[in-house]
């Protein structure tokens, strides 16, 4: 019989941990930066199974996001569970699996509907302990170009009205979330009246989103806006069935790269937020939903 697995919840991250988690990211080709364990650890919590030499080999994320103040009395708040990684050596052992199942009972210790984006991969997985898909989506990725067009000129605003737009949207509040990414270096906001963006850097390619519009036609419209200057690799992650949208992203050099599903496990009585999905034409990412 195997050794059980120790799951340790990584209170601060010491300078030791944050290159072997960043090592677990590269490894598996993901986008993640420093800078998003860091907002982990300081609005939510990170979590690792170490090896024998006290390297991290395994990890996963819980981000609590709180209920919108208009919300039904039976929907509590969320927690969001992302970073479910592995080291190439140690796969097949079901680390994933254990530091996963850590990550769950933490959100559940706390009353919360766990919810996630799934890989095709983890999909079964997250089925297993009773997950549900609630819509789906899909990333997009653009490769460089040789050339692009001068960027937008750099609009870093107020953080709290689009935080009230997102929290409309999503159906759970995340404004420190929301304030985290614009205030990082190379981030900037596209927005008109009816439709705002975010694009940041990442460790692969910049990433754009979330993308909130009223319709689809007016986040079609600020697409352009949000990949100008962009020379390097772009990823989108899209919610299904926004066929003007795919199509602008395919006139603009972009392919699908694979599916996600968004799932969660609400308590027992609870519900799902619910929110407006119909605004929502790209995801902050898999990691924040």
């Amino acid at each position: 019989m195997s050794a059980p697995v120790t799951v340790e919840t990584l209170d601060a991250l010491s300078p030791r941990d944050l290159p072997q988690l960043d090592a677990l990211v590269a490894a598996s080709g993901w986008n993640q930066l420093a800078a998003d364990w860091r907002l982990f650890e300081r609005l939510g919590s990170v979590h690792a199974i170490r090896d024998g030499e006290g390297t991290i080999v395994a990890s996963g994320a819980v981000l609590p996001l709180e209920r919108a103040t208009d919300a039904p009395r039976n929907q509590p708040g969320a927690a969001w569970i992302s970073m479910i990684l592995v080291a190439p050596a140690a796969r097949g052992q079901g680390l994933g699996r254990a530091v996963f199942a850590h990550c769950l009972e933490r959100v559940r210790a706390q009353g919360r509907v766990a919810m996630l984006d799934a890989t095709p991969q983890g999909e079964p997985l997250y089925a297993s302990f009773g997950f549900a898909p609630l819509w789906r989506l899909t990333r997009w990725r653009r490769e460089a170009l040789a050339h692009a067009a001068d960027p937008a000129p750099v609009d870093r605003p107020d953080a709290a009205p689009l935080a009230a737009l997102d929290t409309e949207a999503l159906g759970l509040a995340r404004p420190q979330v929301l304030a985290d990414l614009l205030a990082r270096p190379g981030s900037r906001c596209v927005r008109d009246g009816l439709a705002f963006a975010v694009v940041r850097e990442g460790r692969v390619a910049h990433h754009v989103g979330p993308l909130l519009a009223a319709d689809e036609a007016h986040a079609r419209a600020l697409l352009p806006r949000a990949l100008a200057g962009i020379a390097g690799p772009v990823l989108i992650d899209v919610p299904d069935g926004r066929a003007q949208l795919a199509q602008a992203l395919r006139a603009t050099g972009f392919e699908p790269q694979r599916g996600f599903a968004r799932m969660a496990l609400p308590p027992a009585g609870a519900a799902a937020p619910a929110g407006h999905p119909s605004f929502i034409h790209a995801i902050a990412g898999p990691e924040f939903g």
